[in-house]
């Protein structure tokens, strides 16, 4: 019976309801506000309500409970009359469960009120479980309360909110109407707690917070948001990374630390790129690359057990089995693979070029580029976007220098640092090193990289921190560190098509009428 709705009047399904009529909704149900505050009933009085049951909780354990009082609330979500009785759905946090309201049961004057309740409105009900003789879980209604009255119309069951850009903007009533929604952000959270755990009780990780507001971004190559503090009258960013607060610690002998929390990039958005996302990054004195990489595989594997209790990541029809260990692809081994330039031969910066023209790179692109940005771009431009190719789970190793401001170099190869990007389904999830902790080495590529952003050549460069710089000379053991984009592991796991589907309120453009 809940499946169906026939109290048009309440609740007018069967057809998008125009502008016009949608006002003259909202204008009744003020009017029924109005009725209810004159008559001593305001419902906005109401304070709290003794829940001791949930739907799901109800009707998983049906035959313990069958016969027993219970106390109940939720939103309003079906609603038939029949005459002296009626039916309504209401939905908790769990789901939904049916409530059956006689006349004789609530009474005569109750029962009148309650007949003018409307989809939406928030109510609260006592009484005893049972089952219908078409075999539904029900509440049979001994006392109904109205907590809340909605003033706005839901959009209909049928149809649904379907209207991407107004299920972002409203995400409380696309959390409401749709319950696939509700259950993408319950499987977030445990995703993060999930990894959470793993970091503290299998490797020991304490978790720690660290600044928001920065003089300096640093710890990685992207653009910042500015702002200003008025009290210290002095500019400000966000930070774009932890990671070097993160190392701070780490040398003052917190050995293992980690923080997950929102990064503000001032860069471009697409499906996989939001401006506000969240980071998880960790450091573990006396790890290394491999360390992280065994850190990467268990948290996202035990992540996607949690959630889906399988380590198969299906997304979007194609499978990602996660089950550690994950496959090694070296950055120039990958290049030569695609394009069939090999800079394994090539040792200088100048027959590096030739051969980036010679393959179809713009000369004028390249022209001042050394060998190992060379093989970086190439990489990203020709093996990224290919079809399958980094589908993985894959870590792809091999970074340059170049590119790689923060990581320690390999001693077999100094062109290339101790540094793996992990990719699944195309997508870069995560980025880890073995740290550089030589504060020579590390001065020298920070006054490399402030220069290039000082004349413009890349205005992502890593801007120069000399605090930091000091604390690698008080002395940072070997370490271990790692960055994982939750969000679109969170994506993945999930199925998600978008970032903006699971993030709870994603960064939109302001409407007309919401500027000051």
């Amino acid at each position: 019976m809940s499946t169906q709705d026939n109290n048009m009047n309440v609740n007018p399904e069967v057809e998008e309801l125009s502008e016009e009529n949608l006002n003259e909704q909202r204008l009744i149900r003020r009017e029924k506000l109005k009725k209810l505050q004159e008559a001593g009933r305001n419902p906005f009085v109401n304070e709290t309500w003794d829940v001791t049951a949930h739907s799901m909780d109800i009707k998983d354990n049906f035959d313990a409970m069958e016969d027993q009082e219970v106390s109940c609330a939720g939103r309003i979500m079906a609603f038939r009359r029949m005459g002296k009785m009626a039916f309504v759905d209401i939905q908790d946090k769990q789901g939904r469960i049916q409530c059956v309201v006689k006349r004789d049961d609530i009474g005569t004057d109750e029962y009148t009120w309650f007949k003018t309740y409307d989809i939406g409105d928030i109510i609260g009900v006592e009484g005893t479980i049972f089952k219908t003789k078409a075999g539904e879980i029900s509440i049979q209604v001994k006392r109904l309360v109205l907590l809340s009255k909605s003033l706005q119309v839901l959009p209909n069951k049928w149809h649904g909110l379907k209207d991407t850009d107004i299920r972002y903007r409203q995400r409380y009533v696309d959390l409401i109407v749709n319950p696939d929604v509700r259950e993408t952000f319950y499987k977030r959270a445990k995703i993060i707690h999930e990894i959470k755990r793993v970091l503290e009780e299998d490797y020991n990780f304490l978790e720690v917070d660290t600044p928001i507001l920065t003089t300096i971004a640093g710890g990685a190559n992207a653009r910042p948001f500015n702002t200003h503090h008025n009290t210290l009258d002095i500019d400000m960013k966000l930070r774009i990374s932890n990671e070097l607060y993160l190392k701070r610690l780490i040398v003052g002998g917190l050995d293992r630390v980690y923080e997950m929390g929102k990064m503000f990039r001032n860069e471009g958005m697409d499906r996989n790129h939001s401006p506000e996302y969240t980071s998880m990054e960790c450091y573990m004195a006396y790890g290394n690359m491999e360390s992280m990489m065994d850190v990467t595989e268990q948290v996202i594997y035990k992540a996607a057990m949690a959630v889906n209790g399988t380590p198969v990541i299906t997304y979007q029809g194609k499978d990602f089995d996660v089950t550690p260990p994950w496959r090694r692809l070296d950055m120039t081994d990958a290049v030569k693979e695609i394009t069939g330039v090999d800079f394994h031969k090539i040792d200088s910066d100048e027959d590096a070029r030739a051969a980036a023209i010679a393959y179809g790179m713009d000369a004028d692109e390249v022209k001042e580029m050394t060998r190992g940005k060379i093989i970086a771009e190439m990489f990203e431009e020709y093996c990224e976007d290919v079809p399958g190719y980094l589908d993985g789970p894959v870590f792809v190793v091999g970074h340059p220098v170049e590119i790689s401001p923060l990581a320690k170099r390999d001693p077999k190869d100094p062109r290339i640092t101790r540094r793996f990007e992990g990719y699944i389904n195309g997508w870069e999830v995560c980025n880890a090193f073995s740290e550089l902790n030589d504060p020579i080495d590390q001065f020298e590529r920070f006054t490399e990289q402030q220069a290039q952003l000082d004349s413009g050549e890349d205005d992502e460069a890593h801007p120069m921190d000399m605090d930091f710089v000091n604390a690698l000379e008080v002395g940072l053991p070997p370490t271990g560190g790692l960055g994982i984009g939750i969000d679109r592991v969170v994506i993945l796991i999930t199925d998600s098509p978008s970032i903006r589907d699971i993030i709870l309120f994603p960064t939109m453009k302001s409407l007309p009428n919401e500027k000051g």
